[in-house]
């Protein structure tokens, strides 16, 4: 997801990866699995089949952890800050684990096309010899958008191909 946030002297962008469902949702999911679980284990241990019980509450703590990491891996961003004078990237999840600050005009895009028609291009940002890929995460429609605004802010962009590039 790209969010867009144009103030008075620099333009934020957000990226995020598209998420099906937040926090609070697979919380709710998590809960209504609990009960529906412990309702059907508490059946089979009233037949006599006790034993259901501790896997039941294994398979919950199983399912509750897969959705906590997947939650934690999705609350991953960049932010892209444009003034007139520098460019501010910062990645992490919750607060920047990496940024970089770089003078704006010593910096421009550079643009990997698609090899396939469902494929989304490749997006790094080019300071001298550093290449640092941005929103390798984004859909295609997602991508799109950020060349576009990017492009509108003044970005300079160079595009190529797939040369030298196999696929088995």
């Amino acid at each position: 997801m790209v969010a867009v946030d144009h103030s008075n002297e620099q333009t934020r962008i957000v990226l995020t990866p598209n998420r099906s469902m937040s926090w609070r949702g697979n919380q709710l999911f998590l809960l209504s699995m609990i009960v529906l679980s412990g309702l059907i284990g508490t059946g089979f241990a009233l037949m006599g089949a006790w034993v259901i019980l501790p896997f039941a509450g294994l398979e919950m703590a199983a399912l509750g952890s897969a959705l906590y990491y997947v939650s934690w891996k999705l609350s991953y961003q960049e932010v892209l800050t444009l003034s007139a004078q520098q460019l501010l990237l910062e990645k992490g999840v919750y607060r920047p684990r990496q940024s970089w600050r770089f003078e704006r005009d010593q910096v421009s895009l550079s643009i990997e096309t698609e090899n396939h028609p469902w494929s989304s291009p490749g997006i790094k940002i080019r300071h001298r010899q550093q290449l640092i890929v941005l929103g390798e995460f984004l859909n295609r429609a997602d991508c799109k958008k950020l060349l576009g605004e990017l492009r509108a802010l003044g970005v300079p962009t160079r595009t190529h191909g797939q040369a030298g590039r196999q696929s088995f």
